[in-house]
């Protein structure tokens, strides 16, 4: 293994650890069977929710899932070539 072979794989397992963790504090907003067939209502942090706890979550949901595929695929790209 080199270098870069471990030092991907250690951002993976921090990336993966993350992303385990932000998914386990995401609250669900599903109440069941009528949300589904009546929708949801409309509030004031539902429209204007950008600095609310679970915007947070979900932006950084979304940047480590950015970041593991993208060190999966340079990982890949390294050990095709170089290893």
């Amino acid at each position: 293994m080199t270098a870069v072979n471990i030092i991907c794989g250690i951002i993976l397992a921090v990336a993966s650890v993350v992303i385990i963790l932000v998914v386990l504090l995401t609250d669900t907003n599903n109440t069941g069977l009528s949300s589904a067939i009546g929708g949801s209502t409309s509030s004031f942090y539902g429209k204007n929710g950008r600095n609310t706890r679970e915007a947070k979550l979900d932006r950084l949901t979304k940047i480590c899932v950015i970041v593991f595929f993208v060190v999966a695929l340079v990982c890949t790209v390294v050990a095709r070539f170089f290893g």
